[in-house]
């Protein structure tokens, strides 16, 4: 049973808020101040908060500032009686979770208490086989993550088609996996596949499966993803990138639900929710003739776009204390926090490669660190790295390189160039990340496979 804190200083209202949430089965617990408010959170955990802007002593906003203190990803709903009140605006601001006016209508009131309820526990942990590319919980209380946590509250449940939009490393996979993690698929498979990181001509067949003998080494019957993962959610990422000549397959598949493995001749009736995400401009694709236009209508019935890190920035301090902890326990360090200093190089970057790339940084900082707080000596690539995802900083680095090679010139002078640069960033990125293959892969922005091709075969690097 969910638990709801009500608090405002009118006995009448927490009778009443009582009386109406009960009938709902919630569990109501009240406090008829600021101060009882925050001993209440501490003591009962309420999974929801309902609280009156105004109210004498400590008021809702300096209410709202200590319970989001004692409870970071707690859901808080402001109640005022003005609905342009200057108060509930601030407190929207401050992270409060929508605001609701007085006197409050009951069908208004339990329909938002549900929504909130289900978009708070998108920032609680959960588990899946294996792990998410950024971690195992969404970490934001900026307005815009907000809005996503309520969004996924809103759709979860149904299984409508989502298509997620939003550069590389911004967390699309976590939301794809809250949404499963809040849906009635939950007992059933997650599975997702990356688009861009299968070969073209292997792609339709681990979709769709092939049977024995449909080309050279098929020698047996293979089921496709979509018959493994019949009952659940298939998170289909890197869409954009998906092969022209297989979205006719996949709009037919999305619309009547049935696979032909490749070289047979049976149709195979399958039951899968979709949900598709990519960092490419879709619209431009299609213009392009890259991009099927059904397939994109089929595929945005639900749109979320998921902001980069550097528009959320009211996240950030959350964020790298979420990767501490996370890397604290991985490590078994005892680091505490982070300090002045490098936060402030971390507010000033804009972070080209999103909570990804933050996360990378925390890992390795983490590695270095030997004391209590991650300093700017621990991650000492930042304040040179400040700038270094802008355009006109990589060109001015390489002119002197690139006037010595013209002068030196050669018939291949192109190709040595561009090979020799990709050898020195896959050395240099394998050497941050201690020959990690993975991590050398994110930092670097490619597939797993091409740092392979770049690092050559002979490279025998640890992969974990």
């Amino acid at each position: 049973m969910d638990t709801i804190l009500v608090v405002d200083d009118e006995a009448g209202i927490l009778h009443s808020f009582k009386k109406i949430l009960g009938r709902y089965d919630y569990a109501v617990i009240t406090a008829s101040s600021g101060e009882e408010a925050v001993e209440a959170v501490k003591k009962e955990r309420p999974q929801l908060v309902i609280m009156d802007v105004n109210m004498p002593g400590m008021d809702g906003l300096e209410t709202l500032r200590k319970l989001r203190s004692v409870c970071p990803s707690l859901t808080v709903i402001i109640m005022t009686a003005f609905s342009t009140s200057e108060k509930a605006i601030t407190a929207m601001k401050s992270g409060a979770y929508d605001y609701i006016t007085k006197p409050v209508d009951n069908a208004q009131l339990i329909s938002l208490v549900e929504k909130a309820i289900a978009a708070g526990k998108m920032n609680m942990p959960v588990s899946f086989e294996g792990e998410a590319e950024e971690g195992d919980m969404i970490i934001g209380r900026s307005a815009v993550m907000i809005e996503i946590f309520k969004k996924i509250g809103q759709i979860a449940e149904s299984d409508v088609t989502v298509l997620l939009r939003g550069e590389t490393g911004t967390g699309k996979e976590l939301v794809a996996r809250a949404v499963y993690q809040h849906s009635k698929r939950l007992n059933s498979p997650f599975l997702p596949v990356n688009c861009a990181a299968i070969p073209e001509d292997l792609l339709e067949s681990e979709l769709f499966g092939h049977e024995r003998g449909a080309f050279t080494g098929a020698d047996t019957r293979k089921m496709g993803k979509f018959e493994q993962c019949d009952g659940g959610t298939m998170f289909l990422d890197e869409i954009g990138d998906m092969p022209l000549s297989l979205q006719a397959k996949m709009l037919r598949v999305l619309q009547d639900g049935f696979v032909r493995r490749l070289g047979g001749s049976e149709l195979i009736k399958t039951d899968v929710r979709t949900i598709a995400a990519t960092n490419r401009d879709i619209e431009a694709l299609m213009k392009a003739g890259k991009f099927r236009e059904d397939l994109y209508w089929r595929l945005n019935v639900v749109n979320i776009n998921v902001p980069p890190l550097r528009e959320r920035k009211a996240d950030l301090e959350d964020l790298v204390l979420y990767f501490i902890r996370k890397f604290n326990r991985e490590f078994g360090k005892g680091v505490t926090g982070i300090s002045p200093e490098i936060l402030d190089v971390f507010n000033k970057y804009d972070w080209p490669g999103n909570v990804r790339e933050m996360k990378n940084v925390i890992q390795r900082g983490m590695v270095l660190c030997p004391g209590n707080y991650l300093s700017a000596k621990d991650c000492e690539w930042l304040p040179q790295a400040k700038f270094s995802g802008q355009a006109a900083d990589i060109e001015r680095a390489l002119s002197g390189a690139a006037d010595e090679i013209m002068r030196r010139g050669g018939a291949d002078v192109y190709r040595e160039a561009v090979s020799g640069f990709e050898r020195i960033l896959v050395r240099k990125a394998l050497e941050l990340s201690n020959n990690n293959q993975v991590l050398a892969a994110r930092l670097l922005g490619i597939s797993r496979n091409t740092l392979r091709e770049k690092n050559g075969p002979d490279k025998k690097d640890r992969e974990t």
